[in-house]
């Protein structure tokens, strides 16, 4: 008898599992999702949130306007001013205006402030008052406009100017002999006629320089700072006595002839004399950058336009020994 030969190979094939059919591939992309509006909008809430909390309670920039500041400080300078310094008030909130915003960047209205001013509030948190010398942002009774000024006189004293020299408790500010300084004509330093008669001059290498007259001031504390002296007998060149109040200082521009400060009633557009060291918004620490006005909407005009050797420039004063 034959035996039955076994085929492997067939027997294999016979047994073996069937394959689970394969799904069959598309070529259709997932379904893209929606803009999460929502989630934008609480984005940049939240991201306006740390920027006012922090121009509020820790530093903002500053932009100086105007040339009451010089020698030290020139129209297109841009500061950093710490909020803490003096412990905080009612000024120190950033609170934008967008009514006032809306008018001045797109209706070309002018307007008093880009922000909104809380209601006088006695007292400062954690409030400590500013050494004699610092320079400081200074809001005006009853105005949302910032000022910057130099402390000259505290809680306490007598001050007196008398022919352009400051008086403090009976004793004239030591001030150093007259010399002269050459500072860079441009668009938003123009030197005018009107402000500094005769002081423009064509300068060695070209362009023109503001030759003016300077007195360094050294404070009874020791701190040392130059002024602009223009005229021999300006209206603020004689003033008081007075004795400044219980929580108030006493302001003056360094370009004293050219200052609307202390000295003057508000309705001249001066602080209407010592001022409540609530309004005091902060102490100016050094300059970030300087911008010299010519710069247009064109980007490549940019970098021309900055003064780069004011950038990181202290408004501490000297300390002398």
């Amino acid at each position: 008898m034959k035996e039955a030969v076994l085929d492997t190979s067939e027997t294999a094939e016979r047994n073996a599992p069937t394959p689970a059919p394969v799904a069959a591939t598309t070529d259709t992309p997932p379904a893209k999702k929606g803009t999460d509006w929502w989630g934008e909008i609480k984005g940049i809430f939240w991201l306006v949130l740390i920027v006012l909390g922090f121009h509020s309670f820790i530093a903002k920039p500053f932009y100086i306007p105007s040339e009451s500041m010089l020698p030290g400080l020139r129209i297109g300078d841009r500061l950093v001013v710490s909020k803490f310094a003096y412990g905080w008030s009612f000024v120190s909130p950033t609170i934008p205006d967008p009514v006032a915003i809306f008018e001045s960047v797109v209706l070309r209205k002018p307007v008093e402030s880009w922000s909104v001013g809380l209601p006088f509030i006695h007292g400062r948190l954690f409030g400590r008052l500013p050494t004699r010398g610092d320079v400081v942002i200074v809001t005006p009774p009853g105005t949302h406009n910032d000022y910057i000024k130099r402390v000259i006189g505290l809680p306490g004293d007598t001050l007196a100017v008398r022919g352009g020299t400051v008086i403090l408790n009976g004793k004239p500010v030591a001030r150093g002999p007259l010399h002269y300084v050459d500072l860079p004509v441009d668009t938003n330093s123009p030197c005018s006629e009107t402000d500094y008669f005769g002081a423009k001059r064509p300068a060695p290498g070209g362009g023109y320089v503001c030759h003016l007259p300077i007195v360094t001031e050294t404070l009874p504390n020791g701190r040392r700072y130059d002024t602009v002296d223009l005229e021999p007998d300006s209206p603020g060149d004689n003033y008081g006595p007075i004795t400044i109040p219980a929580d108030h200082v006493f302001l003056m521009g360094d370009n004293r002839d050219r200052s609307a400060d202390s000295r003057f009633a508000l309705s001249q557009l001066g602080l209407g004399g010592p001022v409540p060291y609530e309004n005091l918004g902060g102490r100016a620490e050094f300059i970030t950058f300087s911008l010299d006005g010519d710069a247009t909407f064109n980007p490549l005009t940019w970098w021309g336009s900055i003064r780069s050797h004011r950038a990181g420039i202290s408004l501490h004063p000297q300390q002398t020994q």
